[in-house]
């Protein structure tokens, strides 16, 4: 009897109900595995899973990165998933491995998304750093934005530290009083193709005119935006007065060389390699042969002596005398 109930055909009501069964069944099948799938990709969360993950999702909560997922960013083939997979179930780490050495742990490719024209991060097509670094020399982004300490520091601040630039830079230690604590950017900027500091990158802490920070800062260009000096070493910069009509309107740097020991004050040295004939003027040669400084006289950011000047400074070794008198 039971055979013969087989073989009798399905009646209507029954197909809706098995159909619906399997659709309720693959549908919710579906829905789990999309949900599944959305989380393992696109949810951080997932990443903290494995245990070695924590300081790293830590970091990254914390980051300007935050609103992205970790796979905006680290992509992994399926292969590398699978792998990354059997290593954390088999062999349980208890530490990441090291990078390799030359490894680009975040391809150039998924930062520009976001950082090139019409993205949402910060534009390195503005930037005169990045034309060199980035477009001239072809420097992957973490070789600068991927610096990971030896105790894990660093992991996702994406930030350079203060020094970071010596890596590629040896021998640009500073050797200025005051100067030894400022990071590399606290001078060069990217408002000079050259990235050397001008003047007024220089007056923003050797000057007293509040005018000149914030001109820089509105300008709102790279290096002060993340590198601005503290107040501290505004603070106890020494401050000079400067003369748009002075003589010799050099950049800082043709006569400050803080990158070479000893010579962050330029010497009477220094000044003769322009001024070459100089001995030969005059009375140069006598108070050169004095052992005298060139800014015993020439003072330094207005070089050029006057009568007033002459009055309060040259009469500290001989009696007054007209400063045309001296040629």
């Amino acid at each position: 009897m039971v055979r013969d109930r087989l073989k009798e055909p399905l009646s209507l009501k029954a197909k809706l109900l098995i159909i619906c069964l399997l659709l309720v069944i693959v549908g919710g099948g579906g829905f789990v595995a999309f949900k599944f799938y959305d989380f393992t990709q696109n949810n951080p969360k997932f990443c903290v899973g494995c245990h070695l993950m924590q300081p790293a999702y830590d970091s990254w909560a914390q980051s300007e990165h935050k609103q992205l997922n970790c796979h905006d960013c680290h992509h992994l083939t399926i292969i590398e998933q699978n792998q990354l997979l059997i290593s954390f179930v088999l062999k349980r780490p208890a530490t990441v491995p090291e990078r390799h050495k030359d490894h680009v742990i975040v391809s150039q490719k998924y930062c520009n998304q976001c950082h090139t024209a019409g993205g949402k991060g910060g534009q390195i097509n503005k930037s005169l750093f990045h034309a060199k670094h980035v477009y001239m020399e072809q420097i992957e982004c973490t070789q600068c934005h991927g610096e990971v300490k030896a105790d894990k520091s660093g992991l996702h601040h994406f930030l350079p530290s203060e020094k970071f630039c010596q890596k590629c830079h040896p021998g640009k230690a500073v050797h200025g009083e005051g100067m030894g604590g400022l990071a590399c950017l606290n001078c060069h900027t990217d408002r000079t193709k050259d990235l050397k500091p001008g003047r007024k990158k220089c007056l923003y802490c050797h000057s007293n005119n509040e005018n000149i920070r914030k001109e820089l800062k509105e300008d709102a260009t790279m290096d002060v935006r993340f590198f601005a000096p503290d107040a501290a070493t505004i603070k106890k910069a020494k401050k000079i007065s400067f003369d748009e009509k002075a003589p010799m309107q050099f950049y800082c740097y043709e006569c400050h060389k803080p990158h070479t020991a000893g010579k962050v004050k330029p010497s009477n040295e220094d000044c003769l390699r322009c001024h070459m004939g100089v001995a030969k003027i005059g009375k140069h040669k006598v108070h050169l042969n004095m052992d005298m400084q060139c800014k015993d006289c020439h003072k330094p950011h207005i070089w050029k002596v006057t009568d007033a000047s002459a009055k309060k400074d040259c009469v500290q070794c001989h009696e007054y005398r007209s400063p045309k008198a001296f040629l």
